[in-house]
């Protein structure tokens, strides 16, 4: 499978992703925790997707952090999306710790929307690839 292949299959499942938080968008539907978890999924999942796209590479992992930071190396543009950083608990620490120790419940409409954002980001660079791809 070529990066592009790749890329638009990681984009496909960070697609499912947002649909089940479509799902569960209003907060009495289902548990921040669950909310979250699928959020933090489409976030690595386009990220991942971006990186692949523009040749980089990464490890196994969750943290969002690393996946921003191996963007920025590369030289994109990464300020947009930094404040997604606060699903990184999502991916394992909320997986088998009530939320209710934390003071903050998520925005749902506000973090769907960023999300949205980023895949929307990510679709772009990997059309801009694959035609850079088509024409080289």
């Amino acid at each position: 499978m070529n990066q592009i292949d790749q890329a638009e299959q990681l984009l496909l499942m960070a697609l499912k992703d947002i649909k089940a938080m479509d799902l569960m968008i209003l907060p009495e539907s289902i548990d921040d925790e669950i909310f979250g978890f699928h959020a933090q999924q489409a976030v690595e999942k386009s990220l991942k997707a971006w990186i692949t796209s523009i040749g980089g590479t990464y490890s196994f992992g969750h943290d969002l952090r690393v996946f921003l930071m191996i963007l920025r190396e590369l030289g994109c543009d990464i300020e947009k999306f930094r404040n997604l950083t606060l699903l990184i608990p999502f991916a394992a620490q909320f997986r088998y710790e009530p939320l209710e120790t934390v003071d903050e419940l998520l925005d749902r409409p506000v973090l769907r929307k960023q999300i949205q954002e980023l895949y929307d980001h990510v679709i772009t660079v990997v059309a801009l690839m694959k035609q850079k791809s088509w024409t080289a």
